[in-house]
This record gives structure tokens, C-alpha cells and sequence, in this order.
């Protein structure tokens, strides 16, 4: 497997294979809406399509970065959001990072969403797509969403995935290390920004927290991210 990362301004074109990684904290968040049971997650352009899909779907759950606003049901916190039933729930998500880093990418063949929380079974899915394909050189694009590319925790997170995609028994000591040094993980400490639980750093570098991978696709113009399983290591031997 070839990895390349890149900030979402250096995407030119849509790759084939791309891995959005937004560890502090959109996708964090949306592992722990699944993990409390919601069926799908719509990644909205804009705060005003958000919005507009709430008022269209009021049984929708829509949250944003920040703090609490009208309109929406809850902020980008996985500690704020474990407490909530999601049960059979749709999701409407807008961050300032992560969903423009999907958005951007909506063209590809396979796009990932992942942090921490789902990195092996995202390395696992790079495993079995590679293994699946016809070309000799299957390439990846990791887009590192947070700072403009330079997010510490995100890229640690994005190098972690790429390794543990190649080499099974990588350590991920030093990239969670990375990643609870960061700027971001300071903002979050310090109460810098608004929206937070004070678990929340700890729940980002949680490492395989749930077993799935999570898949964006286009359904009916809208971004949709869902759960996806993965096969365990046992049946990959056997592949």
C-alpha cells in the first residue's frame, strides 16, 4: 500500500482511496453516535443545510462544533454526546474540519472516516481492499484534516492507520503520544474551546474503542457516513 497525506487544500482531485482523519473531534463523535446506536450520519456542507435538514427531518439529530445553539440537538463532544440514545437515529453533522475533509472527497471510490477510536478496523479494511485489488501499487490518501493539514493528532493518527495497515503489530504508544501533546488536545484541556466535557481528550485517544470502520458515500446528493464491520484478523488468514 502506498500512503500519501495531504491537507485538504492540496486535494487537486478526488482520489480513489481516501481516509479522512479527524481525531479532536468529528469523528470521534461520529463513532460514538454509532456506538450509541445511530443508523446513519448526514455531513452537512453548511450550519444553514444542518439546519434546513432538521427543520425537513425533526426527528434528525443535528450537532455542530461550539457551544450549545438554536436548532441543534447537541455539540461536538463524544464525552456531551455518550449520554444520548441514538437508537435507530439519523445524525446531521457539520464541523469546522472533519465534514468539509469528507466533502472534499466525495468523488472517490471508498472514502474512510477515522480516529483512534476505529483505527485497526479501518487498517483492516485497507487490508482487505488491498488485498482485493489488481494493482501492484494501491494507493491511499490520507486527508489531514485539522490546522490546514498540520494537526498533530490527525496526522500522528492518519500514520498510525497507514503503518497498522502494512504491519499488524505496529505500537501505537508513540502516535497516541503525539496526539495527547497536541494544540488541540490543549484546547480541549484548558477549556480554550466551548463545547467540551472534560473527558474528552481521554475518549480521542481511546484506542479501538469500537470495531467498525466507518464509510461515507453519496445517497440521494447527500453525504451519508454508516458502520461498516470488518473482518476480523482470524478471517483474514484465511483469505
Amino acid at each position: 500500500m502506498e500512503a500519501r497525506f495531504v491537507s485538504i487544500a492540496e486535494l487537486a482531485e478526488a482520489p480513489s482511496v481516501a481516509v479522512v482523519v479527524d481525531v479532536m473531534r468529528a469523528f470521534t463523535v461520529a463513532a460514538w453516535a454509532f456506538g450509541q446506536g445511530a443508523e446513519r450520519i448526514v455531513l452537512a456542507e453548511s450550519l444553514d443545510e444542518a439546519l434546513a435538514l432538521k427543520a425537513r427531518h425533526p426527528d434528525w439529530v443535528a450537532l455542530k462544533d461550539g457551544p450549545p445553539a438554536p436548532g441543534f440537538d447537541a455539540v461536538n463532544s463524544p464525552g456531551l454526546l455518550r449520554s444520548l440514545d441514538l437508537g435507530g437515529r439519523t445524525v446531521v453533522q457539520k464541523t469546522t474540519a472533519g465534514t468539509v475533509g469528507a466533502l472534499a472527497v466525495k468523488e472517490a471510490s471508498l472514502v474512510l472516516c477515522a480516529g483512534f477510536v476505529v483505527a485497526e478496523a479501518t487498517a483492516r479494511l485497507l487490508r482487505t481492499r488491498a488485498s482485493d485489488s489488481d494493482s501492484d501499487c494501491y494507493g491511499v490518501t490520507f486527508v489531514v484534516t485539522g490546522e490546514g493539514g498540520r494537526a498533530d493528532e490527525d496526522l500522528a493518527c492518519a500514520q498510525y492507520i497507514a503503518r497498522r495497515a502494512l504491519e499488524a503489530g505496529t505500537d501505537a504508544a508513540e502516535y497516541l503520544r503525539r496526539a495527547g501533546c497536541s494544540r488541540a488536545a490543549a484546547e480541549l484541556a484548558q477549556g480554550v474551546r466551548r463545547g467540551v466535557h472534560p473527558d474528552d481528550v481521554a475518549l480521542c485517544l481511546e484506542l479501538d474503542r469500537f470495531p467498525f470502520a466507518m464509510v461515507a458515500a453519496l445517497e440521494d446528493s447527500l453525504m451519508v457516513l454508516r458502520p461498516c464491520a470488518v473482518p476480523s484478523p482470524a478471517d483474514e488468514l484465511s483469505i
